[in-house]
């Protein structure tokens, strides 16, 4: 079953309790290095604004800093929040980007802000500009198609570029737009695995064929931690759950070192292991049959690993066990 599924990576660009944000970067340029080595398809990064843990707010920068670092594997975006943006201003990033990197840019697109609402207001944006995100992603495919002669804006460089755009959600929104508008849909079960099936079910019931696609294609974000054994992989979550219920608790999100264990109330661990009950965690058999079991229960064409790690040299040893099982 885990050879006909793409593999590819969500890095959310961790930021680490004592590191620095180029390290930051210099850890995913490894990470993407590697991955693309192991065959890996597609290395995704994500908008987030105001939280100290993540180092990937300028998305597009960071998208063309990877991709200038690869050379075969597709980079791309999970997601920009498009609400954030004037759908010019992405076309144009984006077409730039596809420009120095042909064929190899992918545009996913979100609808949430990805941030606070005290943050939302300092990038001059309105929550009620979320209402009109089906209306801005069609604008913005048309700055990406072909232009039209009457078209008086343009996306230059854009126009013509052809991005491939995705719809990523964690409700069944967007999974619904996706479906109406004949996209590939991305679900973020890597933090809201409660609305996975249902999200999968409204995409694939209400799909219409496009020019883009004549069938549903469904990517599932996921969190793998993968390690030698069951005993070390559950070890190494620890870091991944300390930033999960550090959100809870309105603190510091920066990657904390792996514990014994978690000092935390009854009620906090199960709002954690709520937000995480799709994570695979284990030895590479452990995590071959988690992961089997995923793919079984919900028919997706691709898997978009997001791993959480203290150490970067653990993130990358998680990915090549995945890719390893995958391969077996």
């Amino acid at each position: 079953m885990l050879k006909k599924v793409r593999l590819s990576v969500l890095d959310l660009a961790p930021i680490r309790d004592e590191g620095s944000i180029a390290e930051t970067f210099d850890n995913s340029v490894r990470l993407a290095q590697r991955v693309e080595a192991l065959g890996y398809y597609r290395y995704w990064l994500a908008e987030h604004h105001n939280i100290d843990g993540i180092a990937s707010a300028a998305t597009a920068v960071l998208i063309g800093h990877i991709a200038g670092k690869t050379s075969t594997m597709r980079v791309g975006s999970g997601g920009v929040m498009l609400p954030n943006h004037a759908p010019l201003v992405i076309a144009e990033q984006f077409g730039t980007l596809a420009t120095l990197y042909p064929d190899r840019i992918d545009l996913g697109l979100g609808r949430a802000p990805g941030t606070d609402g005290e943050t939302l207001r300092a990038l001059g944006r309105s929550p009620q500009a979320a209402d009109n995100f089906p209306q801005m992603v069609q604008e913005l495919s048309a700055y990406l198609a072909d232009a039209n002669p009457r078209q008086s804006v343009k996306a230059i460089p854009g126009q013509g570029t052809r991005v491939p755009l995705w719809l990523l959600g964690s409700s069944g929104f967007s999974a619904q737009l996706a479906a109406r508008l004949g996209l590939p849909f991305a679900f973020a079960g890597h933090f809201a695995p409660g609305y996975l099936h249902q999200a999968i079910q409204l995409y694939r019931d209400n799909f219409q064929p496009s020019t883009v696609l004549d069938k549903p294609y469904l990517m599932l974000g996921i969190p793998v931690i993968a390690a030698d054994s069951d005993d070390e992989a559950e070890f190494l979550s620890t870091t991944h759950q300390q930033k999960f219920l550090n959100l809870l608790r309105g603190r510091s999100t920066r990657a904390q070192p792996p514990v014994e264990a978690l000092d935390w109330h009854p009620h906090e661990r199960a709002r954690v292991m709520q937000m995480l009950s799709a994570a695979v965690v284990g030895g590479p058999d452990t995590v071959r049959q988690q992961l089997t079991r995923f793919l079984e229960g919900t028919g997706a064409d691709e898997l978009m690993i997001n791993s959480d790690f203290y150490h970067p040299e653990d993130r990358l040893r998680s990915y090549d066990i995945v890719k390893q099982v995958a391969q077996d």
